[in-house]
């Protein structure tokens, strides 16, 4: 068959209902329905937590289960239903694992988790703005080899399409991806939808990564971003609805990232750290963020768009004092990968009024005016924070209160990664408290 066949059949699949979370863990699509009841932590509430606070525990099971990454748009607009995934680690899932799935939780159903994905190599979720549709890709690519499809599904788990098939490497190029990144992103008008993955053929030194942008209309791609320096690229389309911000993706650079020709990666970053950039999904209009890269300051790795606003946020380590900052800022100009340094800057410290601040995974809300985060190393008690935000480029953070203690191991594999819904009334961090991996939500702060 020849790349990039659009498919005209429908693979369609069983209506699975509301499981609950035992049913929907016990095995694969199709488990027998059973409700269970919810199961609040109340040991995981932080003792500071406003009165009404409240931890529950939404998955129970003998192999990880966990959220998808805080950047992931895997929320409903209502903020209603979410998407997470079992047989999973805070980072990803397995392409060969044949427990991986993800599954759907329905918030006003008691948090009932049913199945979305029975297909083996599920990877990069993303819902459609509308909370229709999940897509995803199904990952059976090898260096220089395989394939990638792209498919998605209703969230009933009906009306499954394939809607595109990359065998042939990317049009134009001869360039087949591989080790696909585990987070796609889509445009805020359902448009487009944005993959990264490593480009090279097996034989080559310092080969390419790279961005893919997939029309979801015409069921096509183009890259339209390569090179060596891109084997992270955490990509995230802006939220803005405006005619022009919703082309925009935000990107991380990896200055100094070395890789073996098949593509694993064994240097992520040196000298002077990362960098984060701004490029139009038409690979145009390459921009900077004013961040990192002054011989004190560095990028953590983890950034986000502050709603649908203009602004993004990131957090920052800093050397003198030590600190884990978070920091918003807006696009300009690239002048040659300078961070911080680059001429016309706009950035704000939202941290400048903590004493010893140290965050490191946060997002915020669709709303941009409320932000969580968890805290790091330095904090002995392992805290999920929410605090208000103020005007942008000028407030601090406000009413900074902790909510909920994860009793997490901060092993790489078990990061807590904190994210709101939508609305901003509901927090959700995983967890490694029990001895495997969990995901949970809070509310009522």
């Amino acid at each position: 068959m020849n790349a990039y066949t659009r498919r005209t059949f429908l693979q369609r699949s069983a209506t699975y209902g509301g499981i609950g979370i035992a049913s929907a863990l016990c095995g694969r699509a199709g488990a027998a329905p059973a409700a269970t009841a919810l199961r609040f932590r109340p040991d995981l509430v932080h003792p500071e937590a406003p009165e009404g606070t409240e931890v529950i525990q939404l998955t129970d099971d003998t192999v990880p289960s966990c959220h998808v990454y805080m950047e992931a748009q895997i929320f409903t607009p209502d903020s209603r239903r979410f998407v997470l995934h079992r047989s999973a680690h805070a980072h990803g899932g397995s392409k060969d694992d044949p427990a991986h799935q993800y599954l759907l939780c329905n918030i006003e159903d008691g948090c009932s988790l049913s199945p979305l994905t029975e297909e083996l190599g599920v990877t990069a979720p993303s819902l459609s703005p509308d909370g229709t549709h999940l897509y995803y890709f199904v990952n059976e690519t090898e260096v220089n080899g395989g394939r990638l499809t792209l498919k998605r599904v209703r969230l009933d788990a009906t009306d499954r399409q394939t809607l595109l098939v990359m065998d042939a490497g990317v049009p134009g190029t001869g360039l087949k991806p591989s080790h696909i990144y585990p987070l796609s992103t889509i445009s805020s008008d359902g448009e487009r939808l944005a993959l990264s993955a490593f480009f090279g053929d097996g034989q080559t030194e310092d080969a390419p990564y790279g961005l893919m942008v997939f029309d979801l209309l015409k069921a096509s791609v183009n890259l339209i971003l390569q090179g060596q320096t891109w084997c992270n690229l955490h990509p995230q389309y802006s939220r803005s609805m405006d005619a022009a911000a919703k082309h925009d993706i935000l990107i991380q650079e990896n200055h100094g990232n070395k890789a073996n020709p098949q593509g694993e990666i064994t240097t992520l970053v040196s000298g002077d750290g990362a960098d984060i950039h701004v490029i139009r999904d038409d690979g145009t209009s390459f921009r900077t963020m004013p961040w990192g890269r002054d011989g004190n300051e560095h990028c953590q790795g983890h950034q986000c768009w502050r709603g649908r606003s203009e602004w993004a946020i990131t957090s920052t380590g800093t050397n003198e004092p030590r600190s884990a900052r978070l920091i918003e800022g807006k696009a300009l100009p690239d002048a040659g990968h300078l961070g911080l340094k680059t001429p016309g800057g706009v950035r704000n410290d939202l941290t400048r009024a903590i004493e010893r601040p140290d965050f490191y995974h946060f997002a915020t809300d669709i709303a941009g005016k409320r932000l969580i985060s968890d805290t790091g190393p330095m904090d002995p008690t392992g805290r999920v924070v929410v605090a208000e935000l103020g005007v942008p480029g000028e407030g601090v953070l406000e009413s900074l209160r902790s909510v909920a203690q994860p009793k997490c191991s901060w092993v790489k594999g078990a990061h807590m990664h904190p994210f709101l819904s939508p609305d901003g009334t509901m927090g959700f961090f995983n967890s490694d408290e029990s001895g495997v991996l969990q995901a949970y939500m809070v509310r009522g702060f």
